[in-house]
């Protein structure tokens, strides 16, 4: 894919698409502060939650080990995958060993990572999405655009559209004369799947927690699909992200009141399912566990950069993202859109191509991505250190393969203005002279700036000029006069009121 910019250049000219976000991601965010609000200790649930996730990181190592003898001992299998290649070679394998090929699947973003699907499809084996909003993106084939709601950018007549043109092609048709209204559409996607559900021996998911001390995987979603994915079928095959451990049970405590308040706006979620290994009693009688790294012990070793892997993909960043709502999530190039996809995606693939190098780019740096943050993630913090890789260029290592960063092109203009403020504020008297000059001539600058800079000034004002630069300010009213007082007017020294602020 092109850079972000040129990437996102249609759906920023696309009114529709742009109309459909805008409502979508106010309407979650709106919902969202309200459940929050709810809670009058909801900054400790957040320092709790980044303080467990950063603990986890610095011992992975040892929870990944004790996860694994815990799933063994439960009787699941469990199998390291180091890139997104091996993973996918692995699922397909364990898919064929059943002697089946169709599988259901349940939401998993590793999976849309790794491009499990297309893997699949190679080896002759059909995979059928059982999220709502994936359904909409498998049968309209389209591309996920939103974490949490991957067909935010499909209106109900879209979607009634696509039922009706595509769901006979992957079983069962949309019932005659389907309207666009929700509980019609609901309803077909649930006659659609049923059978789905009652024929398939294979069941494929994700997980938003594994609790190392025990092997338990925890999945939450709102519309039942999971619960049909992880107990129905004979063989269940999970691929995890290895970020996605949690120490002890309790941990859950924190997450469950954190993750579905930021996502969905709820107190819980619907259905909460947990599994531990296999037993004859009931669900899967062969459980597998994929473990995925595919990039994320080089972002572990980034001591700036990690933060990204506390993040629980509740899709919060995305919902009050100005760039995302105006982009959308297909620019990122990424089943990672927004402001997490910006700060995790370079780091799990790395900054060589000309989109992901780009990414970091992407955002306005207005910080509202972190002020809603469940887990604390600095986004702002991140894209700054990750645009300064890419100035700098340099080499970065994913899964054991060294890559070349070239500097990044197009930022001659911002290098030569840092580099003119650098020699600046190591002259003063230039800087003073610099100062005195802007302000006894700002009645003469301009309100918007020529050239390159008229798209960044076209929406907003330059800011005034004072009339007098902090320096001379200072002088003025700080420094002791001829006979030793301050200078500043109605108190004794720097210790009045005026001199407190």
């Amino acid at each position: 894919m092109p850079a972000f910019p040129e990437a996102a250049g249609p759906a920023t000219r696309d009114r529709q698409l742009r109309a459909n976000l805008r409502h979508a991601t106010h309407t979650i965010r709106d919902k969202r502060a309200r459940a929050v609000a709810e809670l009058s200790d909801w900054d400790r649930l957040r320092a709790a939650g980044a303080a467990v996730k950063d603990r986890t990181l610095r011992h992975l190592d040892h929870y990944l080990e004790q996860l694994e003898d815990a799933v063994t001992a439960a009787g699941g299998h469990v199998h390291w995958a180091a890139d997104a290649a091996e993973a996918n070679r692995l699922v397909t394998r364990l898919v064929l060993a059943t002697g089946e090929r169709d599988v259901v699947k349940v939401k998993s973003m590793a999976t849309q990572e790794i491009g499990l699907n297309e893997a699949l499809a190679q080896a002759g084996i059909s995979t059928y999405e059982t999220d709502l909003a994936e359904l909409i993106v498998q049968l309209g084939d389209d591309l996920p655009s939103h974490i949490l709601v991957p067909a935010i950018h499909r209106n109900r007549s879209e979607i009634r559209d696509i039922f009706r043109d595509r769901m006979g092609q992957w079983g069962r048709p949309a019932p005659e004369g389907l309207s666009d209204a929700p509980a019609e559409l609901a309803e077909a996607a649930r006659l659609h799947l049923r059978e789905k559900f009652l024929r398939a021996k294979v069941g494929i998911s994700g997980a938003n927690f594994m609790v190392a001390d025990t092997g338990t995987l925890v999945v939450v979603e709102s519309e039942g699909n999971g619960r049909m994915c992880l107990t129905l079928p004979e063989t269940l095959i999970s691929v995890v992200g290895i970020e996605k451990v949690v120490p002890a049970w309790q941990d859950l405590e924190v997450f469950l009141q954190l993750l579905p308040r930021s996502s969905t706006a709820e107190r819980m979620n619907p259905y909460t399912s947990m599994w531990t290994g296999t037993t004859d009693e009931d669900g899967p009688r062969a459980f597998h566990l994929v473990l995925l790294d595919n990039g994320r012990t080089d972002t572990l070793a980034d001591t700036v950069g990690r933060q990204a892997l506390r993040c629980i993909r509740c899709s919060a960043c995305l919902n009050v993202c100005p760039v995302y709502e105006r982009a959308g999530g297909h620019a990122y190039g990424s089943p990672y859109p927004g402001p997490i996809g910006a700060i995790l995606t370079p780091q799990l693939r790395g900054t060589v191509s000309a989109l992901d190098a780009s990414l970091p780019y992407a955002s306005s740096l207005c910080g509202a991505c972190y002020e809603v943050c469940p887990v604390a993630i600095d986004i702002p913090e991140v894209l700054v250190h990750l645009r300064e890789r890419v100035v700098e260029g340099g080499t970065v290592t994913r899964n054991g393969v060294k890559a070349v960063v070239r500097p990044a092109k197009g930022h001659a203009a911002e290098r030569a203005t840092l580099r003119a403020a650098a020699w600046a504020f190591d002259h003063p008297g230039a800087l003073r002279a610099g100062q005195r000059l802007a302000a006894r001539t700002r009645r003469l600058h301009p309100r918007r700036l020529p050239g390159p800079g008229r798209a960044w000034s076209d929406t907003r004002d330059l800011p005034p000029v004072p009339a007098e630069s902090f320096r001379d300010w200072w002088r003025r009213t700080r420094e002791p006069g001829p006979d030793g007082t301050s200078r500043m007017k109605g108190t004794s020294g720097a210790s009045g009121t005026e001199g407190t602020r």
